[in-house]
């Protein structure tokens, strides 16, 4: 049941990189067709630019509504329901974009682009967070990368569909964006007969009953009196505690350092340069001989190394971990972007170069994939209790999109300015994540959410108030029950973890 959520979980998400696989002068040609058709004249290049720069960063800028809007729909509605209802706007948006086209109304495919945004950016929040409370601790990181894994599956499921022979061409470009009804089409058939999150019934339903059905359902067995138990000490721990707002987590001392990680992680996740990576693969391959026409079939490469590197991620994080899989995976973008440096100055000295240049490329796009790609979401969950997980993706979803618009907006001067040299900028950021996650971020693997709080309480040199009188009982509930311990929830647990 776990698994079947992570697949399908993301809805149309993992298609978005639609508007990026396909040819952009169909996309503009389109506008200037629709324009000449309304104005009797071409459109202006400036305009054309414009309209162009808004179809690309509102995407962004949808996704930071989604996030915002995610907490308040998550508490009414469950993480369940919330993914649910997030299908409509996929379904709303594949509409608008599949036939814009059909219509000679650029406009629809901007509002598509927006809605998407939004359901991406709820996806983004509330998807890490279900996956996170419905997972046990031991395999709670490759559960997590999941979702890192079928994003892959989805970009290289566009790469390929966007080939000449399927949608790939003039006539039929539109209908690319319309697959990303396929994906939610399913969840939405599927997702009513699995559970509700059991943390969210049971700390903030108070709904007992339907808690211990859903963990034995979720972990395949009768006897969760353990998972019940640590549900409960969380809940002891956080009695008469409220959501938290994201001021309060900014506000908050026994928070400081896992709100300022989470910052980092997220901003490191989108300035590290991988989207800078796609703007040159075109030109690299044409450097090393490939022709043009040839150019979308190498590319399906990328989407297979992408593929391949999430796929080792998932299975490998629970041995190594994720402080490991991280602080390498920036590293080794460190490294590679500046050897992408050095192939790209010397490309005309040597017909060779530039299939070093592709091997950059391939090997940047594993490093991102085998850590920085799907950690940065579980350890927004992991870092945080029940009461205040729902604000941490919130900030952690604000940080992401921004810092996605800002390379959008940003990356086009950086590289006019710059040229083959702007990837300096980047393994300079992934250097820095690299020695930040060095010195700060602990091991959180196997561990319960208790026990990473007590790790950065030695960092925050401040821990929760209601944590003071509570961290014994927690502590016992975590170790589980004892020889004689009952095996199902009965009145004696309860009254043991109270």
């Amino acid at each position: 049941a776990q698994l079947f959520i992570g697949l399908f979980g993301f809805g149309g998400l993992s298609f978005l990189s639609s508007l990026y696989i396909l040819e952009i002068s169909y996309i503009k040609a389109f506008y200037n067709e629709s324009w000449e058709r309304r104005h009797g004249h071409p459109i202006d290049p400036d305009t054309l630019t414009l309209l162009w720069s808004v179809t690309v960063s509102i995407f962004a800028i949808g996704g930071l509504v989604g996030t915002l809007i995610a907490k308040k729909i998550g508490k009414f509605l469950g993480r369940k329901n919330t993914l649910l209802v997030n299908n409509g706007f996929a379904i709303s948006a594949a509409l608008l974009m599949a036939f814009a086209l059909q219509a000679e109304a650029f406009e629809m495919l901007i509002v598509g682009r927006f809605i998407m945004g939004v359901d991406g950016g709820i996806s983004l929040s509330v998807l890490p967070m279900y996956l996170n409370e419905i997972s046990p601790k031991e395999i709670r990181g490759s559960l997590g990368q999941v979702t890192a894994i079928f994003i892959c599956i989805g970009v290289f499921t566009g790469q390929l569909l966007g080939l000449p022979e399927l949608l790939g061409k003039e006539s039929t470009w539109p209908y690319l964006f319309g697959v990303i009804m396929v994906p939610a089409f399913i969840q939405l058939v599927s997702l009513p007969f699995l559970p509700e999150s059991p943390s969210y019934l049971l700390l903030e339903k108070h709904d007992e009953a339907r808690a211990m059905k859903a963990f034995q359902t979720f972990l395949g067995k009768a006897d969760v009196s353990q998972e019940m138990q640590e549900a409960l000490a969380e809940s002891c721990v956080q009695r008469n505690v409220h959501l938290l707002s994201v001021l309060e987590l900014l506000r908050a001392p026994f928070l400081r350092w896992q709100v300022i990680t989470v910052v980092v992680t997220m901003a490191c996740y989108q300035l590290c340069g991988l989207n800078a990576i796609w703007f040159y693969t075109n030109s690299i391959f044409g450097k090393a001989g490939i022709p043009q026409e040839k150019t979308p079939y190498v590319t399906l490469s990328t989407g297979g190394v992408e593929t391949l590197a999430s796929i080792f991620s998932g299975l490998v994080i629970e041995r190594l971990g994720r402080r490991p899989l991280l602080i390498g995976g920036f590293g080794l973008m460190a490294l590679f972007f500046g050897a992408l440096t050095v192939t790209l100055v010397l490309q005309d000295h040597a017909a060779w170069i530039p299939y070093l240049s592709i091997v950059c490329i391939l090997a940047i796009i594993a490093a991102f994939c085998s850590g920085p790609g799907g950690i940065p979401f579980i350890l927004t969950g992991e870092f945080f209790q029940q009461s205040q997980r729902p604000a941490a993706f919130i900030m952690a979803g604000t940080v992401n999109w921004l810092s996605n618009f800002a390379v959008g907006l940003l990356f086009p001067f950086i590289q006019r300015s710059l040229d083959t040299y702007c990837f300096l900028v980047f393994a300079a950021i992934c250097v820095i994540g690299a020695l930040y996650f060095y010195f700060v971020l602990p091991e959180t693997k196997n561990r319960t959410h208790a026990e990473i709080s007590q790790e950065f309480a030695k960092r925050n040199k401040a821990s929760r108030p209601e944590e003071t009188g509570d961290t014994a009982v927690a502590e016992k509930a975590n170790r589980g029950p004892g020889p004689h311990a009952p095996s199902t929830l009965d009145k004696g647990v309860k009254d043991r973890a109270v």
